[in-house]
């Protein structure tokens, strides 16, 4: 587009528009190598059976379409947000020099916006509209038709509209908090969003609920097929109307986007910072990094999202009079904000050089790194242990909240410095994000399966006590004490003599980003089919694994009546056991296949070799 700043009238807004288009295809194009071509075609499929399942809900159960079109609306709207504010690949700071108005810009961005498959994978799922029209005579074909690209425009512009707004005002703290919150709480309506819709279940509700979904953007379709011919015309003028009100606002959110840009998206600090403390060794980077805790909104926004997450969880489940998960409150809390700081050195950029070159500073850091996450971390999960157990009157939780709280806390400090330093993912230093304070610039496939394996190994390091509570309860809190100790201890003495020996390397990751590797197999040398089926396994297979085998298998040996949503303890006791076993069996097969394919590549192409 540099011929676009040459002297001479503005570009109009096709030509502009088109040029967006270009750019953001041949930008896909580029990155379409290794994890992130199987990511996509995984997800591209898993979208296309989504979509066509909300076609196949419009023929044989048309009475749910408005739920499940506000599903999709929900995903544009959340998705961005469980992203870190979702993928830009054409940044609006990049056309501030560009001789053209915002409003301009904004419209070109948005041409761009529909450049991807997310669109398309909508665009067929839209297209239920017209086939829920059809039961209403050719007229609702045309209508559902015309209300196709209405709605799925409206979708787009509502989801980048929400992501400028928190790009905007999320400049200080409470802000920060606030989104988390929100997300925490979004993720936990999307696990068990059910129970309070089961408790204010009835005809009533079944009325409201209705009209609700029919409110909602996502609903106007459905609302204007259903409605008379002059009336249809009118929903679908209306909904025209809100496109150019939410572009003229976008346009504005972005002008003021690139002006806040150059300052990183923070405002600039008020008054004399507080020295730091007279200290030296652990203790000060402890100090250091409690600071950067308190300031950093990406950090402040994943803690918020992991508190929230585990306290509305139980919360949503204690609306059907099912109390067992709050005992646990604590626990979750730890697991998840474990989860949510596995990439601790990745998240600070190159500042490792500052540790680097201060002789001896590896063991300091990293111990001064758990010590204050545990700072960070273990008040409220302490709190929300005790707290949740005395309130839920679940006498029998006690041996397990105190032997599994020191337990997980201790592996949490350890489990996450050291994938901090084995398994860190480069990200933009945090004065250099730019107009998104909430993105840290890395790699968001490869966060994601960092948070995956935080949130495998953090419980595993609870066995041993768990282990000691079966068969003696309260010997398991003495056994959940030293398992701690040890986890932290272990985990981080491994992680500061790696950092001794690998310092360099991890400096030169997070500044230039990983090597490349011909000649090494990878995921990515698969066929196509077998890296789909890699990517699935890895994604899905936790769910027989975990919730639907080990969780009811536990639950069945300590006689718990609760249900849940568990399926084993639905069928009849009979089929209970076999149903368990079957669940562990399909999980543990989805992790054999996605490790042990990848596994004969390699050892196929050193045979050849």
């Amino acid at each position: 587009m540099a011929h676009l700043l040459t002297p001479g009238p503005p570009p109009g807004l096709p030509a502009l528009a088109r040029h967006m288009v270009r750019m953001r295809l041949t930008l896909m194009r580029h990155s379409l190598r290794g994890d992130n071509a199987s990511n996509l075609y995984t997800a591209v499929l898993f979208g296309l059976v989504m979509a066509f399942g909300t076609i196949a809900v419009a023929v044989l159960w048309p009475v749910h379409l408005p739920l499940v079109l506000a599903v999709w609306l929900c995903g544009w709207v959340f998705g961005p947000i469980f992203t870190g504010g979702g993928s830009e690949a054409l940044r609006p700071e990049y056309f501030s020099m560009l001789p053209v108005p915002p409003r301009r810009i904004a419209a070109a961005l948005l041409a761009g916006a529909f450049a991807g498959p997310a669109p398309a994978v909508n665009l067929i799922a839209l297209l239920s509209l017209p086939v829920y029209g059809w039961r209403f005579g050719p007229a609702g074909v045309l209508i559902g038709l015309a209300a196709v690209p209405a709605t799925l425009v409206t979708m787009v512009m509502i989801s980048r509209v929400v992501v400028a707004l928190i790009g905007l005002f999320v400049r200080s703290r409470a802000t920060a908090a606030t989104v988390g919150i929100v997300t925490g709480t979004a993720i936990a309506l999307c696990g068990n969003g059910w129970a309070p819709a089961v408790a204010l279940g009835g005809a009533d509700t079944a009325s409201w609920s209705q009209v609700l979904v029919r409110v909602l953007p996502s609903g106007w379709g459905v609302a204007a097929v259903e409605a008379p011919w002059p009336l249809a015309l009118a929903v679908l003028a209306a909904n025209a109307g809100v496109i150019a009100l939410l572009l003229a606002v976008w346009a504005s959110l972005l002008s003021r986007r690139v002006v806040s840009a150059a300052r990183g998206g923070v405002p600039p600090r008020r008054g004399t910072p507080r020295p730091l403390p007279a200290t030296g060794g652990a203790r000060i980077v402890a100090a250091k990094e409690l600071r950067a805790w308190w300031r950093d909104l990406v950090r402040i926004q994943l803690l918020a999202t992991a508190l929230s997450y585990a306290v509305v969880t139980p919360l949503l489940l204690v609306t059907i009079d099912v109390w067992i998960l709050v005992p646990f409150t604590g626990l979750i809390t730890i697991v998840i904000a474990a989860a949510s700081s596995a990439n601790l050195y990745g998240a600070d950029g190159t500042a490792l050089w500052l540790t680097l070159m201060t002789p001896g500073a590896e063991r300091a850091d990293v111990r001064g790194r758990q010590l204050a996450w545990l700072l960070v971390v273990g008040p409220a999960a302490v709190v929300l242990s005790l707290g949740g157990t005395l309130v839920s009157g679940q006498t029998w939780a006690w041996p397990w909240t105190l032997g599994l709280l020191p337990a997980l806390l201790g592996g949490g400090a350890g489990i996450v410095v050291l994938l901090a330093v084995t398994s860190l993912v480069p990200g933009t230093d945090p004065h250099r994000r730019g107009g998104n304070p909430l993105s840290t610039g890395a790699d968001e496939s490869a966060e994601t399966g960092l948070a995956w394996l935080v949130l495998l190994a953090v419980p595993a390091t609870a066995l041993p006590a768990a282990g000691a509570i079966l068969l003696d309860p309260w010997a398991g809190v003495a056994t959940g004490v030293l398992t701690g100790a040890l986890g932290a201890w272990g985990f981080g003495r491994i992680a500061y003599r790696r950092l001794e020996r690998h310092g360099t390397d991890l400096l030169t990751l997070m500044k230039h980003g990983p090597p490349p590797k011909a000649d090494k197999p990878t995921t990515a040398d698969l066929p196509v089919r077998h890296r789909i089926g890699v990517t699935i396994c890895y994604a899905v297979a936790w769910l027989p694994l975990f919730p639907q085998g080990l969780v009811p298998m536990v639950m069945k040996i300590f006689g718990v009546e609760e249900r849940v949503w568990f399926l084993a303890l639905h069928l009849p006791p009979v089929w209970q056991w076999p149903t368990i076993v079957f669940m562990i069996a399909l999980g543990l097969l989805m992790y054999g296949y996605a490790i042990l394919i990848p596994m004969r590549l390699n050892s196929s192409t050193s045979a050849v070799r």
